[in-house]
């Protein structure tokens, strides 16, 4: 359960959420999930708001400039390459560990079937 105060929080500091007139939207479930982690990491201050809305206008600036055709649809997409950028950046994980559990969980779902939940295994780090 993501905590409403804290959701309320972001949405006043990051001005670009998606957002109605009960908070937050989102389009699936992923997108609910990295939200919470941004929400999570902010919490035990590993950015401020303002660190996290300049982050992640740049990573929207340099998708626009690489062609996205900035529609709304890829905006958590910019949100979860943001995520992975400031955590590296910030020595909370290496990019390297990022690429190798990104590479275990495409081949845990390549080798989940249809609807079922994608679990990694330690077969999937290969």
């Amino acid at each position: 359960m993501m905590d409403s105060g804290a959701a309320a929080r972001a949405t006043s500091a990051v001005s670009s959420i998606p957002r109605d007139q009960d908070g937050p939207v989102f389009r699936a479930p992923w997108e609910a999930q990295a939200f919470a982690m941004a929400l999570t990491l902010h919490d035990r201050g590993v950015f401020t708001w303002p660190e996290w809305a300049a982050a992640l206008a740049d990573q929207i600036k340099r998708a626009q400039a690489a062609g996205d055709p900035d529609t709304g649809e890829t905006y958590y997409q910019h949100w979860l390459a943001t995520l992975e950028h400031l955590v590296a950046a910030k020595g909370v994980t290496t990019h390297e560990t990022l690429h190798r559990y990104r590479d275990a969980w495409d081949h845990a779902a390549d080798r989940t079937p249809h609807g079922q939940p994608i679990e990694l295994v330690p077969g999937d780090f290969r």
